[in-house]
């Protein structure tokens, strides 16, 4: 015999939950019957087995993650069946049965569960603020409270996918120059494990006064050789502590004050965050959210955190009374003068949304060229660094050499 779990109503209609124990689920209905229950659900009670630690179904429920991608597809799909006039929750159907993303799968299903419970769409999708953001659900909500549902989702997708895209290119720009630099630390580090030694030894066997240079990498080379596992301990502790330290309010201000200040990649920096911002902006007014939430929401949305502190005085400004050009015209060393002057022409013509809109298609097609430009620009750079490296253990190694020959002679 087997325990089952079953959950439902008494003649009354109060809820009980019993344990039983029966040969199959057809005998646990009899069982309730008898009792008097209805049953609303039931699952077999499951003794533990090892296989249940290593459910990949489970697995992919717990670590899955929805990509940005997929979600975008979500969006876009959902507002255009809602279009065709589907209702949410078989549109939500629709989309369970069609996504191959185990988490979203999951995710959409208590969406539509909620939904038919009688909670409203937004509220259900803030419940799951590990893929909807707070940007994604006021989007839905102002969609709902206007009527407009179908063509939120239509304005949301294409904010997504505008922000996906302005990522995918930066992220491209930077990955070529990261791998060529990781592949030279690592073949400087097995040259001084396995080339270097053999090269001491001639060095030490000659009696000489050798250069700095050389000394210095006899010297990492001996330490690397002897320590091995502590230099690469040392080498993950350094990774480590950067990362975190990027992590950190101070690594935060850091890094947000340096970026905008570097030759090239400030501008860069600066445009797209001035893309993001008009973009977002302009999603959320158009959808009917009011400004100051919009502003919120958008503070949310930008990373930079000297960003984050235009868009908060905004706000503040705003809650005051005064124009929302104000605090971006008062910043043109963050914000370009375009960003003020085209939101100050929107409040004067009332078309704020419209005037962000251009805004933002404007700098995403800059952000777009200059990160090819940023390609042609990086591939000198790295040709420079490499030379430079090269050149340092050419001095390093043959100066010695030389020097020691022409002793000979």
């Amino acid at each position: 015999m087997a325990n089952f779990i079953y959950e439902g109503e008494d003649a009354q209609g109060n809820k009980v939950s019993e344990k039983v124990s029966a040969n199959d689920r057809y005998a646990v209905y009899d069982i309730a019957r008898n009792n008097g229950h209805t049953i609303s659900s039931l699952q077999e009670e499951r003794k533990f087995a090892l296989k249940n630690l290593f459910n990949l179904k489970r697995i992919n429920l717990f670590l899955g993650k929805v990509k940005n991608d997929e979600l975008v597809m979500m969006t876009r799909n959902l507002g255009s069946m809602l279009t065709a006039g589907l209702t949410v929750t078989r549109a939500l159907s629709v989309i369970e049965r069609q996504t191959k993303n185990m988490k979203l799968k999951d995710v959409v299903k208590q969406v539509g569960a909620k939904i038919n419970k009688g909670d409203s769409f937004f509220e259900s999708l803030a419940d799951f603020p590990e893929v909807f953001n707070d940007l994604y659900v006021a989007m839905v909500k102002a969609g709902e409270e206007s009527g407009n549902l179908s063509e939120s989702l239509q304005t949301l997708s294409i904010q997504m996918e505008r922000s996906s895209t302005i990522k995918k290119k930066i992220k491209g720009a930077m990955i070529y120059p990261a791998i060529v630099i990781t592949v030279m630390f690592v073949i400087g580090v097995l040259m001084m494990i396995f080339v270097m030694p053999t090269i001491t030894d001639l060095f030490k066997g000659m009696n000489k006064d050798l250069p700095a240079t050389t000394q210095a990498l006899i010297s990492t080379s001996d330490f690397l050789v002897n320590h091995t596992i502590l230099a690469l301990l040392g080498i993950v502790g350094v990774i480590s502590g950067f990362i975190y330290g990027l992590r950190t309010k101070i690594g935060q201000h850091a890094t947000s004050w340096l970026v905008t200040r570097l030759p090239v990649i400030g501008t860069l920096a600066k445009e797209t965050n001035s893309a993001r911002t008009a973009r977002t902006l302009s999603s959320l007014l158009n959808s009917g959210v009011d400004v100051i939430q919009a502003l919120e929401i958008t503070e949310e949305v930008v990373q930079n955190i000297f960003y984050k502190k235009i868009l908060r005085t905004a706000r503040d400004r705003v809650e005051k009374g005064n124009a929302l050009s104000e605090s971006f015209i008062e910043r043109p060393d963050l914000y370009p003068i375009l960003v003020g002057e085209m939101i100050l022409v929107g409040e004067e013509t009332g078309q704020i949304s419209g005037m962000l809109k251009e805004l933002a298609i404007f700098y995403e097609t800059e952000v777009e060229r200059k990160t090819k430009d940023l390609s042609t620009i990086i591939e000198p750079l790295l040709m420079v660094v490499i030379g430079a490296g090269v050149g340092f253990f050419a001095m390093a190694l043959i100066g010695p050499i030389y020097s020691i020959s022409d002793g000979i002679s």
